[in-house]
């Protein structure tokens, strides 16, 4: 499963699980591009063990619930790696809230990154992306497990998804696959202590018994992004475990 030569670009790559797929796929082999918000720091961070292991790479600063920011990021990455064969939309606010105490303000923010980033993220790499490439959205395996407080973030996910359906045919005669990753409980910096300290009955829920890592979400991105996975599209895949 070898990325030599690949350029990818992956979205909200400053940490958690963002940060493990551009480890990852450099490893494989990839140029990579890190897209952060307001993390320049550890961006710089990833860029630099990027460049280690020999690839190109830079860190780019982008809203990905702008159109702008985003016009420009896909524009700055094709200047930077020569092209893009691979995009990871991996953008994100985790609302968590009860829908009745959900403020209109938190509401259309979330909507703004999550379902209009990810619309955007599609647009622009339907665009760009060779023939042959690979769009893989990260999702949410909220989407399948129904919690309470999570509706609304939850409900812009599951919008991804549907895109992804979508944009899997609109692309399937390039050869380009688009994919859905669904990620469980996941042990990130980004994990909410609440959610930390009463994990126990979602791992409870998992056959594996354990929290999830980035790198666990990383390995089934990475598969996506090869060469192996051709006939693999228009999917959502469970990273969780088995979480059900």
């Amino acid at each position: 499963m070898n990325l030599e030569g690949k350029n990818a670009l992956v979205t909200a790559a400053s940490r958690g699980i963002g940060r493990a797929i551009a480890l990852l796929l450099a490893e494989r082999g990839a140029n990579v591009v890190v897209n952060y918000h307001k993390s320049p720091h550890a961006a710089n961070e990833i860029v630099e063990a990027v460049a280690a292991k020999g690839r190109k790479t830079a860190a780019i600063q982008a809203d990905m619930g702008d159109s702008e920011d985003v016009t420009r990021l896909f524009t700055e990455a094709e200047q930077t790696l020569g092209g893009l064969d691979i995009v990871v939309n991996n953008i994100g606010i985790n609302l968590s809230a009860p829908l009745v105490d959900t403020e209109e303000a938190d509401f259309d923010r979330t909507v703004a990154v999550n379902f209009k980033g990810s619309f955007l993220a599609m647009k622009y790499a339907a665009r760009t992306i060779s023939d042959n490439g690979r769009i893989i959205n990260i999702s949410t395996g909220n989407t399948r497990v129904s919690m309470p407080f999570v509706g609304v973030y939850a409900g812009t996910k599951a919008a991804t998804e549907q895109m992804t359906f979508s944009l899997a045919k609109e692309l399937g005669s390039r050869g380009v696959t688009v994919n859905a990753v669904l990620p469980g409980l996941t042990d990130t910096d980004g994990l909410r202590p609440e959610i930390r300290e009463n994990a126990g009955p979602i791992i409870g829920m998992t056959p594996l018994g354990r929290m999830g890592t980035p790198e666990d979400v990383a390995e089934v991105v990475a598969f996506l992004a090869t060469e192996e996975a051709r006939w693999v599209t228009g999917q959502t895949i469970g990273a969780s475990g088995g979480l059900s």
